[in-house]
């Protein structure tokens, strides 16, 4: 059961499976191999089964189900749900429990799919490797040695493992696409303003959005199609009709041209990963696509304003964990000061610190016009190359990471390093546009390796029926990697 896709969990139903058999298979699944992996920091079988039970008693009785109907779901543990532990990966929301749900998991209820648990993930969004949990490690199930990336990395790892069918994961810098590149499976990250990020616990707040993980194309549209849509409590939420992406998505965008930015094929991109996206770029030349060399002249920037203006607004949404009306606080301080102060200290892991304390020098006083307002207008102008590009082409295609996935502690002391791993994620979110990963190769050591597709916003439809081309034509995403039960 744990090696069907969500289209075919909901086609066995059909047939005669039922919800509470599908949800406990998975269960079992989880409970047998997730010590392995630590892609989990909590799961409630008792919440899950009484949703599997209501999705079947409403099957029986006749009555309309959702388009999730009895379809389990890894959600990121940086999303409300009422009664549930929800910590961002962070000790300071250790014991954290929400009193409502986030847009999302509403929209999933409404859907009947089945919230299995939550995914760990790095600190408050904040890594590319989900090393920085304050929890645990989360490892690769493709070689348990490696990092399954970040900060998606429990979601993306319970997917590419058969723990969950379908994941949600939240993308500020390509935390959903980086990890599906690096597990193997296919990562969403919708325009921003597509989905609601009511609920959701914000890292970023122009730039995070929240987004599917899944085996396939079909599978994602699938889940997008469920969770998008306008949200009156997101002032960023945009009211704009959502397509049925699940429908048509076979059916060719042609012509069809391909931007390939000469940018992203430069230093730093290994040979393997080069050879597998140029392959699946000759792919779609062979269904008749026409492959334009573009130019992203201000791409080179994009980390550097990255690392500007998601640590200006991390600092700005993080400073509410303060000890005070909830999270974690200090047993011993000597005043007020001191309790803030020790509280943040003690919550907060390593990295969270560095990118408060990036972001606040870079909005002080007198430092404020030479970091973060330039850092902004240099935003404007990566914009503005993507525009130019989508007016010569439908999709932006190019290597997800510039390697495959790797090992766990080999960049944790270098965080420049790691900060380059999401290279050619962020400029997306820069700009506000979808992208997605899918998979499209495996490195000589049995590693995936994935190729992103970007379109201009709200283009989801079509971004999702070009990655349909390459992936009906491949088997790459029919893949899974063998995970050993622990011990």
């Amino acid at each position: 059961m744990n090696e069907l896709t969500a289209a075919e969990l909901l086609a066995a139903q059909v047939q005669g499976a039922s919800a509470l058999e599908i949800t406990a298979a998975f269960l079992r699944t989880i409970h047998e191999r997730d010590g392995s992996l630590n892609a989990f920091l909590h799961v409630d079988d008792e919440f899950a089964l009484a949703q599997a039970r209501a999705v079947d008693a409403k099957r029986k009785h006749g009555d309309l189900l959702g388009i999730l109907a009895g379809v389990p779901v890894a959600v990121k543990d940086i999303l409300c749900v009422a009664g549930q532990k929800t910590t961002c990966g962070s000790k300071i929301l250790r014991d954290f429990i929400p009193p409502y749900d986030a847009h999302v998991i509403t929209r999933l209820k409404q859907a009947d799919a089945i919230l299995l648990g939550k995914t760990n993930m790095d600190e408050f969004a904040m890594g590319s490797s989900t090393e920085n949990s304050g929890f645990t490690i989360t490892r690769n199930p493709w070689d348990l040695e490696r990092t399954p990336g970040g900060s998606s990395g429990g979601s993306a790892a319970a997917v590419a493992a058969g723990l969950a069918p379908l994941g949600i994961g939240t993308d500020t810098g390509g935390s959903i696409r980086q990890p599906a590149a690096l597990c193997g499976i296919v990562g969403f990250k919708p325009t921003y303003g597509r989905v609601s990020r009511f609920g959701v616990i914000a890292f970023g707040s122009s730039l995070d959005q929240v987004g599917p993980l899944a085996h396939n194309v079909y599978d994602a549209a699938l889940l997008l199609e469920a969770i998008a849509g306008h949200d009156a409590r997101d002032s960023t939420s945009v009211d704009r009709p959502v397509p049925a992406y699940s429908r048509g998505l076979d059916q060719l965008v042609k012509p069809l041209t391909v931007g390939i930015p000469r940018e992203f094929f430069s230093d730093g991109l290994d040979a393997e990963v080069e050879n597998a996206v140029r392959v699946a770029l000759a792919e779609y030349q062979s269904q008749g696509a026409v492959l334009k060399e573009i130019s992203l002249p201000h791409s080179s920037f994009a980390v550097a304003v990255y690392y500007l203006v998601a640590t200006a607004e991390a600092s700005s949404n993080l400073a509410r964990y303060d000890g005070v009306h909830f999270g974690h606080r200090a047993e011993k301080f000597a005043d007020l000061l001191d309790m803030v102060a020790r509280s943040r200290g003690e919550g907060f892991g390593a990295e969270v610190k560095r990118r408060v304390m990036l972001g606040t020098y870079a909005l002080s006083s007198g430092y404020v016009d030479a970091y973060y307002l330039k850092a902004l207008k240099v935003r404007r102008l990566i914009k503005d190359d993507f525009d130019t590009a989508f007016r010569q082409c439908d999709v932006i295609a190019g290597p997800t990471t510039p390697t495959a996935a790797f090992k766990l502690g080999e960049k944790t002391g270098d965080p420049l390093a790691m900060y380059l791993s999401d290279i050619y994620t962020i400029g997306a979110n820069l700009a506000g546009l979808p992208g997605i990963s899918v998979p499209c190769g495996f490195t000589k050591n049995g590693l995936p390796i994935g190729l992103q597709l970007m379109a201009a916003p709200f283009e989801e439809g079509k971004l999702l029926q070009v990655a349909r081309m390459f992936e009906r034509a491949t088997d790459w995403h029919n893949r899974r990697p063998k995970v050993q039960a622990p011990g």
